[in-house]
């Protein structure tokens, strides 16, 4: 699927959203550099998606599933990420400042931390 057409899915409905990853588990979600300043993801299947440079600032992102998402350098400024899976997620050069995040979801994306340093290192 085309990225407006993912887009313009997300914004009419993370449940139509959702859904349609359902059908489609394989499909690649490209969305980068995509303007999701303010959008509503809670609750979004956006793991393994593309995601590199992503304005997501002040998103609300509860409850998403960014396992194996790419953040490189998303700006996630004041993101609501209360109860999100960051499981594998890629967040090199991504801009956190302000983001809300409860204890699990931040033991999740320091874990994932370490093991990628683990490796760098290695």
């Amino acid at each position: 699927m085309r990225r407006d057409e993912l887009l313009a899915m997300l914004e009419r409905s993370v449940q139509e959203f959702n859904s349609w990853r359902k059908k489609n588990p394989d499909e690649e979600i490209n969305l980068y550099g995509a303007d999701l300043f303010e959008a509503n993801l809670k609750g979004a299947n956006l793991s393994r998606a593309f995601l590199y440079q992503a304005r997501l600032a002040t998103a609300n992102l509860q409850g998403a599933n960014l396992k194996g998402a790419y953040l490189r350098e998303a700006d996630l400024r004041m993101a609501d990420l209360r109860g999100a899976d960051l499981s594998g997620a890629d967040l090199s050069g991504a801009n956190l400042c302000g983001a809300k995040m409860d204890p699990a979801t931040w033991n999740k994306m320091v874990r994932n931390l370490r093991s990628t340093v683990e490796i760098v290192d290695k």
